[in-house]
């Protein structure tokens, strides 16, 4: 994350907060970016699991899908069920394309009045083509550079949010998923209750001139803590998400990467809404005939305390290759290093052992059920 760079970045509006605060500023995707602050990766993970934790996630791309055919419109490019979304939820979902492959993952929440769709930073040029080049004639693709975006996680992310909410007799979205208009600190905001952590949370999408201020509001509240990318990333390993560019990419169906419960019964082989986005042959027939795919995401854990990163190989008893590392590090939480990994299917139960070659020595790892540390989203 922090090697030296030609690029021009561009800043969120948190920037001026984030050094004052004293954080370490490094380049990620196109932006400069917070990886900790004198708190420390580590102390600021265990912050966030214990209480709350605040992140500037306003690199992130947010757009609005407006006009009455927009969810059946958005369906011919995702394999979920969008149509079906109620007002006032929101959905994971996943951009393919022609091969089965993820071209992004993003986030879909229904205003009631509009589609409003959270992309990741790297993609989000593209993803808006995507959707304008693809969908553009059947619905307003809005795209929204005047927002800025913060996570609020931990289990004392309810109680800080509180603290801001005016006037208090404002209800807060009651479940995992579930999102709500608030006034926060004195602004209109968009706010659901999800993240990246495993926590419980809301992510809130908020004017980019008013980012500043709510920040800081929510900072004064009890417990909270500025959190940096160091920590975001070991908080989504444990809690077994996918990070795209690592865990995902264009060449990796939906199925291989184990996110088969993200596509719902109607968009699948004999579903009232059945196909119609790109890759479905390939990726319905992987549905159907699990035996037919080659290779599949797994968690690892190894033994001994050494972090064992990404791109380290995984063989067999015979010295064979079946895998490779997608994500790998230590994990504050569970007080050892956690791997996430593809590796071929047949070798993908759990309690199968295999070998790291870290650093070209055999370093013996299990295959185990994730996540690693439990979930505690609000049901």
């Amino acid at each position: 994350m922090s090697e030296p760079t030609s690029e021009i970045l561009s800043k969120t509006p948190l920037f001026d907060l984030h050094v004052s605060l004293g954080a370490r500023m490094v380049p990620f995707a196109g932006y400069e970016m917070p990886v900790q602050y004198p708190l420390g990766v580590m102390k600021e993970h265990l912050h966030t699991r214990a209480h709350a934790g605040l992140f500037d996630v306003s690199h992130m791309g947010q757009v609005e899908l407006h006009g009455a055919d927009a969810a059946a419109a958005l369906e011919t490019l995702v394999p979920v069920d969008v149509i079906g979304l109620p007002a006032g939820r929101q959905r994971y979902a996943l951009f393919t394309n022609d091969a089965g492959g993820i071209m992004d993952d993003l986030m879909i929440y229904n205003t009631g009045e509009y589609l409003h769709l959270v992309v990741n930073a790297g993609c989000k040029a593209q993803d808006f083509a995507h959707l304008q080049a693809k969908i553009g004639h059947r619905c307003e693709v809005k795209v929204r550079d005047d927002l800025a975006l913060l996570a609020l996680q931990g289990p004392g992310a309810e109680a800080a949010l509180v603290h801001v909410i005016r006037p208090s007799s404002f209800v807060l979205p009651a479940s995992f998923m579930g999102g709500a208009r608030l006034n926060l600190a004195g602004t209109e905001c968009l706010v659901t209750r999800s993240g990246y952590t495993g926590e419980d949370g809301f992510e809130i999408s908020v004017p980019a001139a008013q980012c500043e201020a709510l920040a800081k509001a929510l900072l004064a509240a009890p417990n909270v803590q500025p959190i940096g990318l160091g920590a975001r990333d070991s908080l989504r390993l444990e809690a077994g998400l996918c990070l795209y560019g690592h865990d995902l990419d264009t060449t990796i169906t939906p199925v291989e990467a184990s996110l088969n419960w993200a596509m719902q019964k109607v968009r699948r082989t004999g579903g009232e809404r059945a196909g119609g986005f790109p890759g479905a042959a390939t990726i319905l027939s992987q549905l159907d005939n699990p035996a037919s795919v080659k290779r599949k995401r797994v968690g690892l854990k190894p033994e001994g305390r050494a972090p064992i990163r990404e791109g380290v190989e995984l063989v067999d008893a015979n010295g064979a290759k079946i895998g490779v590392v997608t994500s790998g590090g230590f994990g504050p939480s569970v007080n050892g290093p956690v791997i996430m990994a593809y590796v071929d299917a047949a070798q993908s139960a759990v309690g199968t052992t295999m070998n790291a070659l870290l650093r070209g020595t055999p370093t013996p790892v299990s295959v185990v059920a994730m996540p690693f540390a439990p979930h505690r989203y609000k049901r």
